[in-house]
């Protein structure tokens, strides 16, 4: 562990957002201070993928004031439990995780390390610190063999199809066994396949930019018959700030006799996070052939083990709740991507778009 000196403003301690080098943490991180909120990140910075967007993600947050960072794996219980005594952050915003659904079939180990022991460890710490409001990632991937679309928070959700998606349901019934016993107040997050600037390589969109630019091959799977719940990531960071400051609270209609899957008794919702607005894989494909100006070289597999045909996010509950609207096209923003990804990996060509 390598901790830093953490920011404290008139307001209290700063928001920790666990895995703040990723993706989707990152750019939380950065909405929040440029709000002015400070921000105290951590991450274990593995090498999942190339640590070294990870890294340039951490110097974008740090030109910003309010930001302080310490490398830390949460599956270290000792580490984390001085994090939150040290901290004593009122509001945690849990992004870290082991993602990747094909990569939990060939490494299961680290998925229950992460994404099981951390998330456990990361509850504790919320309990003895009193925090005031947890968010956490979950993911669309936890609807698993349902097929009745769109997906809601209401349907059951006992039948993943990856141990990704299993551990994700964990993590949910996890929170609601903390915000049961201990009225911590949890919030789980199902995002429906999040793309945008500075997005993971190991993601379709990235995949498909960084092969049709090199004239490779794509893969296509389910030989193109695949919908899927496209949500730019300003969209995404959107709904999750609105959240931050609205603290779980219990459902008093919620009736044990026909239990509602979504809310509780207790401190406890989900929300989907998604455009709402399914795309067919080759409308993607077509969005990046005109975004890049290239014709993409196509290669057309079977569906592959832990995937599922196609996700929709039903919204209704978070628009009821921060008045949530989507804005972003595929279009507008597959656009956004290749440019940022011209800009960053190839300023060569950044000047073409």
């Amino acid at each position: 562990m390598n901790p830093v000196s953490y920011t404290r403003s008139a307001h209290g301690a700063p928001v920790l957002v666990t895995g703040a080098a990723g993706f989707i943490g990152f750019h939380i991180a950065r909405r929040l201070l440029q709000a002015g909120t400070p921000v105290h990140g951590v991450d274990n910075l593995n090498d999942y993928y190339d640590p070294a967007l990870k890294r340039a993600r951490l110097a974008e947050l740090g030109k910003l004031p309010g930001f302080s960072f310490e490398r830390l794996d949460l599956a270290d219980r000792a580490s984390t439990a001085d994090l939150f005594a040290r901290l004593a952050p009122r509001r945690v915003v849990h992004m870290a995780a082991q993602a990747g659904v094909r990569h939990s079939i060939a490494n299961p180990h680290a998925y229950v390390d992460s994404n099981l022991v951390g998330f456990l460890n990361l509850l504790e710490g919320c309990r003895h610190a009193e925090v005031g409001h947890l968010l956490y990632a979950s993911s669309s991937s936890v609807y698993g063999a349902n097929t009745a679309l769109p997906f809601s928070i209401h349907q059951n959700v006992d039948h993943p199809v990856s141990l990704y998606a299993a551990t994700k349901k964990a993590n949910e019934l996890m929170a609601h066994s903390y915000s049961h016993l201990y009225g911590l107040p949890t919030t789980g997050l199902r995002f429906f396949t999040v793309y945008g600037p500075w997005g993971r390589p190991d993601m379709a969109m990235f995949l498909f930019t960084d092969a049709i630019l090199a004239g490779r091959t794509i893969d296509i799977f389910n030989n193109g018959a695949m919908l899927r719940d496209f949500t730019y990531i300003d969209d995404v960071v959107e709904a999750v700030v609105r959240l931050v400051d609205r603290p779980a609270t219990p459902n008093p209609s919620w009736d044990g006799a026909a239990p509602d899957p979504g809310t509780s008794l207790a401190p406890y919702r989900l929300y989907n996070i998604g455009n709402s607005d399914p795309v067919e894989l080759m409308t993607l494909v077509a969005a990046l052939e005109k975004a890049t100006g290239r014709t993409a070289r196509k290669r057309f597999l079977p569906m592959q083990p832990g995937d599922v045909r196609a996700t929709f996010a039903d919204v209704h509950d978070l628009a009821e709740a921060v008045d949530f609207a989507p804005r972003t096209s595929i279009e507008e923003g597959t656009r956004r991507f290749v440019e940022w990804y011209c800009a960053y990996y190839a300023p060569s060509m950044a000047t073409a778009f």
